[in-house]
């Protein structure tokens, strides 16, 4: 039966949220996207007269099914080519959600969605409720069928588990397009040198191919394996070309409040490599190639005029 006007806007107008807090849960825009529709078939079945805070309801709803998606996500991942990455998301894409706080924009970041990867579903689950929206364990408590005391404790826990892997501090954004820049400068200039100042000593470079474009199953470690990899990367070649599609405009954007290098063929997005930048120098690089998890930055590229590119690469 169909839902009267009022109830359809009322449930468009948690859509941003609902969705910012699914792609926070399960690190896929995609998946996040069919776990909100979902939640409406839902409310859609419901008897919307009896719903007392609507809100709560949806968010009740929303975060139960990605439960149950976490659980079965892991699996798939036991079996997944590579490492596996979130899905990116550009510069002002909606489902990046609220970002007034330092705790929000990290909360969304490629680093801490990797290391949610770490978590219980559970542990997830109240973490980005409380980090990165703000609800009180009382509501956490009653969307998870905790008690209160219950919902700090997971929090608590779960918080310093992320605490653990990650230590960095956020570094001004201005700041950080520079440092991008740099790096850039050094990754074509053909020397290693360059590239390694700009590292910290225990710098990360990850890869997601998901077994459809060639990438790296273990990190690269370390400054010097890392800037050795990044002046390979870079270097021109045919075979390159051939594999991207032709010549590649690089752009320095962002990507989850992260400084990223965006690299586009024909307005198709076939690379988003998030930095995570520090003030002691560039501690990681997330580099996702899976053309699954580029269709999204794509359609949000086509959006938007992101101006001449910083240099054409191959």
């Amino acid at each position: 039966m169909a839902l009267p006007v009022s109830d359809v806007e009322r449930f468009e107008a948690s859509r941003p949220r609902l969705e910012a807090i699914a792609y926070r849960l399960l690190g896929s825009a995609s998946e996040a996207e069919d776990a909100v529709q979902e939640t409406y078939l839902r409310w859609q079945a419901a008897d919307v007269a009896r719903v007392e805070v609507p809100e709560a309801w949806l968010t009740k709803v929303l975060t139960n099914l990605c439960l149950n998606q976490l659980t079965s996500a892991r699996a798939r991942r036991e079996t997944y080519v590579g490492q596996w990455l979130p899905e990116p998301l550009l510069a002002g894409d909606p489902m990046l959600g609220p970002a007034d706080t330092a705790e929000q924009r990290e909360s969304v970041s490629f680093a801490v969605l990797t290391l949610l990867e770490r978590l219980t579903p559970g542990e997830r689950a109240v973490y980005v409720l409380r980090e990165a929206f703000g609800y009180p364990h009382r509501e956490i408590a009653a969307i998870l069928d905790l008690t209160e005391a219950a919902s700090q404790q997971v929090f608590h826990r779960a918080k310093r588990h992320v605490a653990e892997g990650r230590t960095r501090t956020e570094v001004d954004g201005a700041a950080a397009r520079r440092v991008v820049e740099e790096f850039l400068a050094a990754a074509t200039s053909g020397r290693t040198e360059p590239l390694v100042r700009l590292l910290t000593a225990d710098a990360v470079s990850i890869g997601d191919g998901g077994g459809k474009v060639p990438a790296r199953t273990k990190a690269f470690e370390g400054a010097r394996a890392v800037a050795t990899f990044m002046r390979g990367l870079f270097k021109p070649g045919k075979a390159k070309r051939a594999l991207a599609g032709g010549t590649v405009a690089v752009h320095v954007d962002t990507a989850n409040g992260d400084p990223a290098v965006v690299a586009v063929v024909d307005g198709r997005v076939i690379g988003v490599m998030c930095l995570e930048v520090t003030p002691e120098g560039i501690a990681g690089f997330r580099n996702q190639v899976n053309p699954d998890k580029l269709e999204r930055a794509t359609r949000r590229w086509a959006a938007a005029d992101h101006g001449e590119p910083l240099f054409h690469a191959f």
